[in-house]
């Protein structure tokens, strides 16, 4: 959550900042309900303190005593109803935007800073992944929609072999660089997706389990998040790096028709995630640390990417700035999202009560986000890297962690 006081103190400063996001009226709302807050506060106060008599009351200050008591307890309720409303509004505010995030709402908003690589031609008739897989048995699509529905996938063979070497890979690289590797719960109560920032606002892409009251991540970014919940840690254990695997859910509610093909937007899903808990003023440069980690693994492999800068109005509720690699998909013959990183600032450890003690005084932690590896960078392998007979040639970098160094057709496709 931002910090009301500091947005109470300069709300024209905030307001504009938030209007980039498309947040002005939640954070006019905020306001309203904050001042409503304000008066009764003082008042409750003032009451509280009169209703309070050391000695046993006189007859004549029973009476007295009586009203104001009566009084008190009116003016709890509603104080207790406007700091309720406060709270809604609030939770429903998002990280005011970085002055370095573009003017925009949309995806194509977004800046490029840097495209590394040429797309690959190729002196046949390309297929995406969807083709590839199937013809060569390494996806099935149908028996995963009678299974499951739609948008779920079985990988099979020598993807699947792919896909994991692509993980540990990953992990490896990150654990040479101080992340601690981490397997992380997968089911998450409601204070970890609040938390997290997930709750209220993205909630219509969260699978809930009723019966027990958890949740399943949509990515382990919420259990990695939720590690120090509550906690006070010590200056000097900053900052901390935790690289996540584990599988993901979500319900993508709003993308109706959208990627409808293939693996690249499905409900079920791994990843590897990075995590950062950090002093405020470091949060930027491990921002930037984030991104060039993202990019060495993508260079590692050798596919095509971009990197763009994303729009103010675009940017989820938590981040106050995110950049996106987008590699080439010759299959789309565009650049896809394959890896995001974001620096939420102090917006999630504010909800979580994640800080840390610096020369006696408590405040609350930064922290980053970002994705070292998901199948989606699988996809740009398979399609960048695809031979006239249907084969795949596999970066050799994931031939060391158990890929084979070519994907081939399984027996009987």
């Amino acid at each position: 959550m931002i910090d009301g006081k500091a947005a109470r103190n300069d709300p024209k400063t905030w307001r504009a900042a938030l209007a980039r996001k498309g947040a002005a009226e939640a954070f006019d709302a905020f306001l309203a309900a904050d001042s409503e807050w304000l008066e009764l506060v003082p008042q409750v106060d003032e009451l509280r303190s009169a209703t309070k008599i050391k000695d046993k009351p006189k007859p004549e200050q029973l009476s007295e005593l009586k009203v104001l008591k009566a009084r008190l307890q009116r003016l709890e309720a509603e104080l207790a109803a406007a700091e309720e409303r406060r709270r809604a509004s609030l939770d429903l505010i998002p990280n005011p935007p970085d002055a370095d995030a573009p003017e925009g709402d949309a995806e194509e908003h977004a800046v490029e800073v840097r495209r590394i690589g040429e797309p690959p031609t190729f002196d046949f008739q390309i297929k995406d992944h969807v083709d590839l897989g199937v013809a060569a048995g390494w996806l099935d699509l149908e028996r995963a929609s009678r299974v499951s529905g739609t948008r779920f996938a079985y990988r099979m063979g020598d993807l699947a072999l792919c896909e994991l070497a692509l993980y540990r890979f990953a992990l490896t690289t990150l654990e040479a660089k101080e992340f601690v590797p981490m397997l992380t719960p997968v089911l998450v109560r409601e204070e970890a997706m609040y938390g997290s920032g997930f709750f209220p606002t993205d909630e219509v892409n969260i699978y809930g389990v009723e019966r027990d009251g958890l949740y399943l991540v949509g990515t382990s970014e919420v259990s990695l998040a939720a590690l120090h919940m509550g906690e006070i840690l010590n200056d000097e254990r900053l900052p901390l790096r935790y690289a996540g695997f584990s599988t993901c859910f979500r319900r993508e509610a709003g993308a109706a028709g959208k990627d409808t093909r293939g693996i690249f937007r499905v409900h079920q899903f791994d990843k590897v995630e990075m995590f950062v808990f950090c002093r405020p003023e470091e949060s930027n440069s491990e921002h930037e640390r984030l991104l060039a980690y993202e990019e060495e693994i993508t260079q590692a492999l050798g596919v095509p990417y971009r990197v763009v800068n994303v729009a103010a109005g675009d940017l989820g509720a938590s981040a106050s700035k995110k950049y996106d690699i987008e590699a080439w998909f010759p299959g789309q013959d565009r650049y896809r999202e394959i890896t995001s990183t974001s620096n939420t600032t102090d917006f999630q450890a504010r909800r979580l009560e994640a800080r840390f003690r610096r020369d006696g005084k408590v405040a609350p932690m930064h922290t980053l986000n970002g994705t070292a590896a998901t199948a989606r960078v699988l996809i740009a392998i398979v399609e960048n890297f695809q031979e006239e007979d249907g084969s795949v040639t596999v970066p050799a970098v994931l031939v060391e962690y158990g890929s084979p160094a070519r994907l081939r057709a399984a027996s009987g496709s």
